[in-house]
């Protein structure tokens, strides 16, 4: 089988949501045998020097890169007001990688071609006219509810004005592409209801987001009590609308709480106004070497989005971790996850202090909660499990 993934930034390292869900589909294909080719888009904002990747991964698959400007630009993005593009999605769509891909499908023909996430999608056409593979959408979201959401909280209003704007255009986009591929795969159950709603007229599969659980060990002798942690790229801006409220309207109460209870915050792209938080009980680490030696040297994760769509890859991290999640229902939307089983939900102030001063109260209660949540990644989010029945979907497309 003869794969090719089309990927709009360099799935290597795997150290965020994005590029987690890439690289562990590319190693589940080639557990199975697959021949697979990627073309990754290569932004100066996520940009990777291809030449200092040392994976065994990246060592098996033909790998083709090209680096494209995806800054936001004030004059393009005034002047696309005046087309039907969406500007989200245009400002990744580039002549040069055009010839680049057309020459890599002269060069071999594939089985399947599969398009890793919308900011591809504008490289649809050339890939129609230059192969006879059988197309494939893999919706890591639903990027028209992000923007929807994020203008719902904008106060300011010409802001919230542009950010519906923009949401409306991609989610036309969206629609109008849908229905162009020969399968789509959703990453959630709520994703797929989103994509029916668009009109979307081909099978639909849910594939989530699946881990390599040899990577996650938990070693409870490492792990320190009581510690909350967030993690998460703060570029993203849910990421970071989330986290200033929970600092804002939770935190203070929490800090108050107990004096020997610590707050982590990690990640890429760390944004300045983070560290103005810094105190003795809050410490802003930025970005991190490992994620997994992060979150298992702490007890409990904090998950505040108030936006967003797809599954969030880091909770799912977190439980493949054994950690206790305490998360809103947007940050555990698409996860089979139940209050008081294997996650707390809490949406207010008041939910998030009640379920953390649980979890400090009776600490058996956050080490059977991250006990459930482990056998939960193991039953719905292996890596192999995924991979397999993704091929088979291949086959099944390649025979009709």
């Amino acid at each position: 089988m003869k794969v090719l993934l089309l990927s709009y930034r360099i799935p290597f390292p795997p150290n965020s949501g994005y590029p987690i869900v890439v690289y562990n589909t590319i190693k589940g294909l080639l557990s199975l045998d697959a021949e697979v080719t990627l073309f990754s888009l290569n932004p100066r904002k996520t940009w990777v020097e291809a030449e200092d990747i040392y994976d065994p991964v990246f060592s098996r698959i033909s790998f083709h890169s090209l680096t494209i400007d995806t800054d936001v630009n004030v004059w393009g993005a005034f002047m696309n007001i005046f087309t039907n593009e969406s500007y989200n999605v245009s400002r990744f769509f580039q002549e040069e990688a055009v010839k680049m891909l057309e020459g890599i499908l002269r060069e071999q023909e594939f089985d399947v071609i599969q398009f890793e996430g919308l900011f591809v999608v504008p490289y649809l056409d050339i890939v129609k006219q230059n192969s006879k593979a059988r197309l494939i959408y893999r919706a890591h979201n639903i990027e028209s509810a992000i923007w929807e959401r994020l203008a719902l909280s904008e106060k300011f209003a010409p802001r919230r004005r542009y950010l519906e704007f923009l949401a409306s255009r991609l989610k036309q986009y969206e629609t109008d592409q849908i229905n162009r591929f020969d399968r789509i795969f959703a990453i959630s159950e709520p994703d797929r209801l989103s994509i029916v709603k668009f009109g979307c007229k081909n099978p639909i599969d849910v594939f989530p987001v699946a881990v390599d659980l040899e990577r996650y060990r938990c070693d409870l002798s490492k792990t320190s009590f009581p510690t909350l942690f967030h993690l998460g790229a703060m570029d993203w801006r849910p990421n970071k609308e989330g986290l200033e409220w929970f600092l804002d309207e939770v935190w203070p109460d929490i800090e108050a709480l107990n004096k020997d209870l610590r707050f982590y915050i990690a990640g890429k792209n760390m944004q300045k106004q983070f560290f103005e938080y810094d105190s003795e009980n809050l410490i802003v680490e930025g970005e991190i070497f490992d994620a997994v030696e992060f979150m298992n040297s702490k007890s409990i994760m904090i998950a505040p989005l108030l936006s967003g769509s797809g599954m969030r890859v880091k909770i799912i991290e977190g439980m493949a971790m054994r950690r206790c999640i305490i998360a809103t229902s947007y940050a555990a939307e698409g996860i089979d996850c139940r209050h008081g089983h294997n996650i707390l939900i809490a949406n207010t102030p008041d939910e998030f202090y009640r379920s953390i001063l649980k979890c400090i109260v009776s600490p058996k209660i956050w080490r059977e909660i991250g006990e459930n949540a482990r056998r939960t990644i193991e039953r719905d989010h292996e890596m192999y499990a995924s991979a397999k029945r993704m091929f088979e979907v291949y086959t099944e497309l390649t025979n009709l």
